[in-house]
């Protein structure tokens, strides 16, 4: 599983709580992109929520920061 590093940003403000409104405003992104990032890492990690995306990309590194 490789997510793009747009992909982990939204996520790690996912596992920090923001919702997809503050998403897209703190990346300065449209809220219909932010869906777009979920549904790809949804896909890429073969999950179905975001308490799973965030339990597998830690599980697997993918929130470890660089």
């Amino acid at each position: 599983m490789k997510l793009t590093a747009r992909e982990r940003e939204v996520l790690r403000l996912i596992a920090a709580g923001r919702t997809y409104s503050e998403v897209a405003q703190v990346l300065g992104i449209s809220l219909h992109t932010v869906c777009s990032h979920i549904k790809n890492m949804y896909r890429k990690l073969e999950v179905h929520n975001a308490p799973a995306a965030v339990s597998r990309a830690l599980a697997e590194g993918a929130l470890a920061q660089n």
